[in-house]
């Protein structure tokens, strides 16, 4: 008598030595979507939440709606920091130059202007801590990092100090978040909540 068939165990892709480059992202077959690499380690994607999404879609639309011509808004794309680390940010501003053609699969850091984290439970320690200095150390000028407090979203605001080459925050923003760099936002951030619990508080 024959049992169900058994699943096949995954196969997990085994690191060269000294680990994964950035250009083993493009080559690599089967990997998860949203697969980062850093620090020469690749990191897949968890599961999101509904704020992760809500929040990402927010930002994008939101940034796209304000942003100077000269700049492009785009949602979880790969850029280039170095050899050993290429993440993919929630969202990011870059300057339009570097959008080439519709097959391009990563931007060089230095074209960033902004970049935003939607923290998820997973990638906590990574969203706080890791991608902050790797971004400051790749002289991206500002940092957003949205966070999920109380059912509301929390962000905190970070801009590169130039005499540091770190991230100084500038401000944490809980309900309405206004600032003029890298250009003039005003954001009603009680619009990431899903419409049945906007409309309960109104």
């Amino acid at each position: 008598m024959s049992g169900s068939p058994e699943a096949p165990e995954p196969s997990w892709p085994a690191p060269p030595l000294g680990g994964w480059t950035a250009d083993d992202l493009d080559r690599l077959p089967n990997l998860p979507p949203h697969t980062e690499l850093i620090d020469a380690s690749l990191v897949f994607a968890t599961p999101q939440t509904i704020f992760h999404e809500r929040a990402i879609g927010f930002f994008e639309r939101k940034l796209h709606s304000v942003a100077p011509k000269d700049l492009e808004v785009v949602g979880r794309f790969t850029i280039d920091i170095d050899r050993w680390n290429r993440p993919e940010p929630d969202v990011i501003v870059v300057r339009g130059y570097v959008v080439q053609n519709p097959e391009q699969t990563r931007f060089p850091a230095e074209s960033v202007v902004l970049a935003i984290e939607v923290v998820s439970t997973d990638s906590l320690t990574r969203d706080r801590e890791t991608k902050p200095v790797k971004y400051a150390r790749a002289k991206i000028p500002h940092y957003w990092r949205v966070e999920h407090v109380d059912g509301r979203a929390v962000v905190h605001v970070f801009e590169l100090e130039p005499t540091t080459g770190a991230y100084t925050s500038t401000g944490i923003f809980h309900d309405r978040m206004k600032v003029s760099v890298p250009f003039p936002v005003d954001l009603d951030l009680a619009q990431i909540k899903p419409r049945r619990n906007r409309a309960a508080e109104e």
